[in-house]
């Protein structure tokens, strides 16, 4: 992103301006892929359909009235480094490290697959960042970069909890079936002698 590179504001934070325009640049890049991420999860929000659509429908709105109030902090970040927000629709959709969202989904399972995937990519981004302003010794930023990510994490985890419901049930079936005939069989023996 050139303008974050060419422009910063006058401001009396003692952030030398190298640094503070490399952590611009790459709370600039976050930046696209929360706004991008946040409208996909709307995406999702606005088309879900099936048995679960109601709990999936509001969990899809409140993770992106959740992915807003980071918007804002990722924002605020930069002009408050004294650079230059770049949160426009088309930058976001330019910059975004996020595939794009399938437009065929319906069932809401299929559609809690596709944001946990981008999620997971999302949430890697953000530790790439904590590393990054760790490594710079920006901690002011690193922290943000920490909030957000036990913040995504926590919402990856209650996405992949209805993905792993239908895996492990059947899993779980098996074992509990498995230990049932396992304590039957020792019944058995036990009686037989």
């Amino acid at each position: 992103m050139s303008r974050d590179s060419q422009f910063l504001y006058s401001t009396r934070i003692d952030i030398p301006s190298m640094l503070r325009t490399q952590v611009i640049e790459l709370l600039n890049q976050t930046l696209a892929s929360t706004l991008d991420l946040k409208t996909q999860v709307k995406q999702a929000h606005w088309n879900v359909k099936g048995k679960d659509f109601y709990q999936l429908h509001e969990l899809f709105d409140e993770i992106a009235a959740e992915m807003e109030e980071f918007i804002d902090l990722v924002a605020e970040r930069i002009t408050a480094l004294g650079g230059y927000a770049l949160g426009t629709a088309r930058i976001a959709a330019q910059q975004s490290e996020l595939p794009e969202y399938p437009f065929d989904l319906v069932e809401g399972m299929d559609h809690v697959t596709a944001l946990a995937d981008r999620f997971a990519i999302y949430a890697k981004s953000l530790r790439d960042g904590i590393q990054k302003t760790d490594e710079l010794n920006e901690m002011d930023t690193n922290d943000l970069y920490i909030e957000i990510s036990r913040a995504i994490d926590k919402r990856l985890w209650f996405l992949e909890a209805h993905l792993q419901t239908a895996t492990n049930t059947s899993g779980a079936a098996t074992a509990n079936t498995q230990s049932h005939a396992v304590k039957a069989g020792a019944k058995e023996a036990k009686a037989l002698r």
